[in-house]
């Protein structure tokens, strides 16, 4: 009894089986800090369910992706954005998800926010496609265009751009050059394995 009475008062773990999915946005918000405040302050590992990834990213100093009962990556949140170890973890971190297009029997991978016009590089190393826009959203902080690459089959794509930054020549229904430097590529094998990794 006393052995079980000192590990509720000094647990060695906690488990949080998705203690935000019932709250409005905002109040998760606050929720969050607050639950973040409070792991750091009594220090003992938590080990945090959820299907959301704002909350995983947020909160987590390591994310384990997992997907039918398979961990597909386990790593920092920097580590699975930056390079996810395949194309189910590429889709479900970002938002919009990482760009996935054909190529040379694999798959190319790149984040919307590094699909910019190509107006934007200066003597970068840089891969240019002629990016037709078909749809804007304005979001406030930040814009996504939907189009698709002209010349490439299936590609349809997103690009992020902050809002301030002026579209001067890039028209919906209009073709434009957009480009992505090459170290932000992610090459992914045919079963959908990435093949660059750092």
């Amino acid at each position: 009894v006393a052995l079980a009475r000192a590990l509720v008062r000094d647990p060695t773990v906690f488990l949080l089986d998705e203690p935000l999915s019932n709250l409005d946005a905002k109040l998760r918000t606050m929720a969050r800090n607050e639950l973040k405040q409070f792991q750091q302050r009594v220090n003992t590992t938590t080990i945090y369910v959820t299907h959301d990834q704002i909350e995983a990213m947020g909160m987590g100093d390591r994310i384990a992706v997992i997907d039918h009962g398979k961990v597909r990556q386990v790593g920092t949140p920097a580590a699975i954005y930056d390079d996810p170890a395949d194309t189910f973890v590429a889709t479900f971190l970002g938002t919009p998800p990482m760009n996935l297009i054909k190529h040379n029997g694999g798959t190319l991978g790149f984040r919307p926010e590094h699909f910019l016009p190509e107006e934007m590089f200066e003597n970068d190393d840089t891969v240019e496609y002629p990016f037709r826009v078909q749809r804007v959203e304005y979001l406030g902080s930040e814009r996504v265009l939907y189009g698709s690459l002209d010349g490439v089959q299936d590609s349809e794509v997103t690009a992020k751009l902050p809002a301030h930054l002026q579209l001067y020549g890039v028209r919906q229904g209009e073709a434009h050059p957009f480009a992505i430097r090459r170290s932000a590529l992610r090459y992914f094998d045919q079963d959908g394995r990435q093949v660059n990794r750092h």
